[in-house]
């Protein structure tokens, strides 16, 4: 790592690695918990919109802030409201007092939390390194997120369920204080508004990352695409516990492993970004993409063993990766400091809007017509959405801010 980058940036990942980790443990043991409270198919998507609500309701707000107030202070709140939450989910599971309501309700609770922290650690590495090593940075920061929150995290959580339901959680617990530990040693240079005194409404800031985002081509393109094909995947994704428990046989440490799966893919990914992006326009290697996930819904909704869905899995990884890198980079070297909360925000807001609205029609599907319904109900969706932003995929690849050094290095 460059020296040039200093210390805070090394503790910024410290804690992100660390974070990532406990909730990629936390990934497999939520919905294998709800599972173990009900078998209701409709309940069990529920789990997933509850994780994918907050977000779509709470991350205007959670912009607004992270552009007014002092950044670190507001990570430092939030993982320790995430803290008590999962203290008091221990405490239910380990007393046998859990039911599938409050069990949502913690789950929601956590994810309340985890907007704010996540929304304000978007916006940290612009703060910490220079411009032309975002990429790298942002590069850096992935790959703890592949390696711990979707590698290894999801597996190790499914195996300490089997062992006991507290256990994943309380792991979870301990890696989010270290993260949370990590955070008082991170010294940020001002942004400009930490005050929190901007003399304008909430409205107004709300109104200024809106109209920003919307005027900007490549990032208006990057979070209208992101938010239609989220509407599908989130139709598919929120059985994805039923569909490897019925469909592919796969008990619950089979559930982990999917995600350790698409993590590998992912780091495929990651090692052939650097060629692939030298090679072919942005706009390219993004109509690719949107075909691969295609693609993916119906190899899912064809599978019925799980040596065929493994490679599916494998390959929307890579591309899940090759889409996440574009995407962070082109926002952080577009958005201005001051703006950076909120144009995170409204992306992140089109992330979870697709995906919350999804989740309600995957349910639905999959209790009227069989757990491969979303599935379906996701190629087909897909398959209009590539036809329909085919075009305007091209303002990407044409767009002036974003020059061929945005490819991440491979750590």
């Amino acid at each position: 790592m460059p020296k040039r980058w200093g210390s805070s940036f090394r503790w910024l990942l410290g804690s992100s690695w660390s974070t990532n980790f406990g909730d990629g443990v936390a990934m497999a043991a939520a919905p294998l918990l709800i599972a173990s409270l009900t078998k209701d198919p409709f309940l069990i998507s529920l789990g997933a919109l509850i994780g994918w609500a907050p977000p779509m309701v709470f991350s205007l707000y959670a912009g607004v802030l992270s552009d007014r107030l002092n950044r670190r202070r507001i990570m430092l709140v939030a993982n320790a409201a995430r803290l008590v939450v999962l203290a008091g989910l221990i405490t239910m599971i380990a007393t046998g007092t859990i039911t599938v309501a409050s069990a949502l309700v913690a789950l929601a609770l956590m994810g309340v939390a985890e907007v704010f922290a996540d929304n304000t650690a978007s916006t940290l590495a612009p703060m910490l390194v220079p411009r032309d090593d975002l990429a790298l940075a942002n590069s850096r920061l992935q790959t703890g997120f592949l390696t711990l929150n979707q590698l290894a995290g999801p597996p190790l959580g499914a195996l300490l369920f089997t062992a006991g339901a507290a256990w994943p959680f309380a792991g979870q617990f301990l890696l989010a204080a270290a993260g949370l530990l990590m955070i008082t040693r991170i010294v940020l240079p001002p942004h400009g508004r930490e005050n929190g005194s901007t003399g304008k409404s909430v409205l107004h800031d709300l109104r200024e990352g809106f109209l920003w985002t919307v005027r900007h081509a490549a990032v208006r393109t990057l979070v209208l695409t992101i938010l239609i094909f989220n509407f599908t995947f989130g139709a598919a994704w929120s059985v994805l516990v039923l569909y490897s428990l019925e469909r592919l046989g796969l008990g619950s440490v089979g559930f982990g492993l999917l995600t350790t799966i698409m993590a590998v893919g992912g780091l495929i990914g990651t090692a052939l970004y650097g060629a692939i992006t030298r090679r072919f326009s942005l706009g390219v290697v993004m109509r690719a993409g949107l075909i691969i996930e295609t693609l993916t819904h119906l190899g899912l909704a064809l599978a019925t063993s799980a040596w065929v869905a493994f490679p599916i899995f494998l390959v929307f990884g890579a591309h899940a990766f090759i889409w996440g890198a574009t995407s962070v980079t082109v926002r952080q070297r577009a958005v201005p400091a001051e703006l950076q909360g909120r144009v995170g925000s409204v992306n992140t807001i089109c992330v979870f809007g697709g995906m919350v609205v999804g989740s309600l029609i995957g349910g639905a599907l999959a209790s009227h017509y069989g757990v491969t319904a979303p599935f379906w109900f996701a190629f087909a969706g897909s398959a209009v959405f590539v036809v329909a932003l085919w075009r305007q995929l091209l303002h990407i690849a044409h767009d002036d801010e974003v020059p061929a050094e945005v490819t991440p290095s491979t750590p």
